[in-house]
């Protein structure tokens, strides 16, 4: 395991379930405070605060801002300075959704919607908590790309676009960052093994008739290695960015996708 974070303050954003829970429980059992920003109830966010506190022993926060709304971020940050008035160590940029729809027919309040939240609010995150890293000596932006920032699939122009838009972000930010203490990297991975992603897998295999890995050999069959990504995995890569190892680690796209793009 990478070193300790005991002491620093993340954001993660779209971390109530799938990716970003993942990564918050892999910076939180380093010790790090976080925020965690995303969909859900309290009820849902009493649950999240009394699993970090019982497995990490560290603080939580919740905020469940529009990330497609400016002023709901500039309300985050707002939120998060009161908490931590000297802003964040680490943030990372994860939140997303998905819709397929052939580009003739794509609904423009989709297309606008996914783009303010996976590329937009980024920047604006970005813009807002980078001064207070760049004070401190020492940062971290974690954008969550995809492999769809590499490749594209069919029907998937919003997602694709904004995966590839990220990626551009991440290199421009790393540039301009450069020698200051901050870096800026991207996570790109392909099909992950997520509680949506289990589901399916599941459905798939009582409506086939078939196991449960090969219903999930089915769904990453664009995977060389036939396997899906873990969630510890993207956790772990997350946390091994903000260790001392990666402190020359800036403006790259982490490909984390079982040979996926290798073919």
């Amino acid at each position: 395991m990478s070193g300790s974070l005991k002491g620093l303050v993340a954001l993660v954003t779209g971390a109530t379930s799938g990716i970003g829970l993942g990564i918050a429980h892999s910076l939180a059992k380093r010790g790090c405070s976080i925020v965690v920003n995303g969909l859900g109830d309290a009820k849902v966010f009493e649950q999240l605060k009394e699993d970090f506190t019982k497995q990490h022993g560290v603080d939580t926060h919740f905020s469940g801002e529009d990330l497609a709304n400016l002023s709901e971020i500039q309300k985050l940050h707002n939120d998060v300075l009161k908490l931590y008035p000297k802003g964040l160590d680490i943030l990372v940029n994860n939140a997303g959704f998905q819709h397929v729809c052939p580009v003739e027919s794509f609904p423009t309040e989709k297309w606008d919607s996914m783009i303010a939240v996976m590329l937009t609010a980024p920047f604006h995150l970005t813009q807002l908590f980078l001064p207070h890293m760049k004070v401190k000596g020492w940062g971290r932006i974690i954008n969550m790309s995809s492999c769809h920032g590499h490749v594209a699939s069919a029907n998937k122009s919003a997602y694709v676009s904004a995966k590839h838009g990220i990626i551009g972000l991440t290199k421009t930010v790393a540039i301009e960052t450069a020698g200051s203490g901050v870096t800026c990297n991207a996570i790109c991975p392909g099909y992950v093994e997520t509680p949506l992603f289990m589901k399916q897998a599941e459905d798939r295999s009582r409506d086939q008739g078939i196991t449960l890995e090969q219903a999930k050999a089915q769904i990453v069959g664009v995977h060389a290695s036939k396997q899906p990504v873990k969630l510890e995995h993207i956790g772990e890569m997350a946390a091994f960015l903000c260790s001392p190892a990666a402190d020359q680690m800036t403006g790259a796209s982490l490909v984390v996708d079982g040979g996926w793009t290798a073919q």
